[in-house]
Parts: C-alpha cells; sequence; structure tokens
C-alpha cells in the first residue's frame, strides 16, 4: 500500500472517529446517541482492520524476501556442487 494512500485510510478513520466524538457533543436526543455510537464504531473498527491489513502485508513482504533469500542460496549451493565446465589441459605425446 503507498504511504499517500496508507495516511488517507488512517486519517478517514480518525476523521469518521471524531465525528462521532462531535455528534455526541453538539446533536442531543436520541438522534445523537446513536450517530455517535455508529460513527465511533466506524471509525475505530476501520482503524483495527487497517492495522491487521498492515500487519498482514509485512508478513506477505517478510515471507517473500525470506523466499528469495532461499532461492537465491538454493542456486549457490548447487552451483559451488556443480563440476567445473572446464577441462584439464591435454598431455602432448
Amino acid at each position: 500500500m503507498a504511504p499517500r494512500i496508507r495516511i488517507l485510510a488512517f486519517g478517514l478513520a480518525a476523521l469518521v472517529a471524531v465525528a462521532g466524538g462531535l455528534c455526541a457533543a453538539f446533536v442531543g436526543g436520541v438522534t445523537g446517541v446513536v450517530l455517535t455510537v455508529a460513527l465511533v464504531s466506524l471509525g475505530l473498527g476501520g482503524a483495527v482492520l487497517l492495522i491487521f491489513l498492515e500487519v498482514g502485508l509485512s508478513e506477505d513482504h517478510a515471507r517473500a524476501r525470506d523466499d528469495q533469500r532461499r532461492r537465491t542460496r538454493k542456486v549457490r549451493h548447487l552451483e559451488s556442487r556443480r563440476p567445473s565446465s572446464r577441462r584439464p589441459p591435454r598431455r602432448r605425446n
């Protein structure tokens, strides 16, 4: 995920949660309570989901790096065990 998109996603989640807090302060009655609960839950839930996404993506990147290192080591190991393609010089009689 690009850094700009990451910042926008987390910022939007925080903005929704703050909007819920503002509804609690400025909207009265049952409507205010419903808006507050809905918006704060949506904002905080979105933030938690984004955190899980970040953790999952970082694990995927780490696994891909490990696989690449493992393949590189395996190729190097196989190349080191392979007999040399150079032949010894022929003896002249």
